[in-house]
């Protein structure tokens, strides 16, 4: 028998030049039982895509789980949101400002001096005498020298 036009095609088709019906030729043609000695090599070539195709087709329980889940509707739950979940983020970032004001005020008056008026009645208290088992005098405490020498009460401004 003569093989010419299968040579033929088999040189087309290793030079990529088939057409699709060409290439179904060709595996008819492998597909045969009695295949020449010649072209026994490139027969498990195209036997082999025919047997795959039949051995590799996904069962019908693959393609129902698939659908499934494709198919699967899950229904959309509306949420309420009220007006004091809307809020709390504010009264979170309102609760931050005034523990940050409250630790400034309670550091600013540890740091901060106290007030004239205060020291001064402080001073008068230790000057005077008083009666009692104390021998300390009052002349012990330290006085300011500038304040005595003056007459005049100095004022002072103390800005909060």
């Amino acid at each position: 028998m003569d093989y010419k036009y299968i040579e033929q095609l088999m040189e087309r088709y290793w030079r990529c030049e088939t057409t699709l019906h060409e290439e179904d030729i060709l595996r008819t043609f492998f597909s045969q039982e009695d295949v020449p000695a010649e072209f026994l090599p490139y027969k498990d070539l195209f036997v082999y895509g025919r047997e795959q195709k039949e051995s590799d087709a996904l069962d019908d329980e693959f393609d129902r789980k698939v659908l499934g889940m494709i198919r699967e509707d899950e229904p959309v739950k509306a949420r309420t949101i009220t007006m004091r979940q809307r809020l709390i983020p504010l009264f979170k970032a309102a609760a931050v400002v005034a523990i940050v004001l409250t630790l400034g005020n309670a550091i600013q008056t540890a740091i901060q001096p106290k007030d004239a008026q205060l020291q001064q009645t402080e001073v008068a208290n230790t000057n005077q005498t008083r009666e009692g088992l104390s021998v300390a005098k009052a002349d012990s405490t330290h006085s300011d020298s500038l304040q005595s020498t003056t007459s005049q009460p100095q004022q002072q401004v103390i800005i909060k």
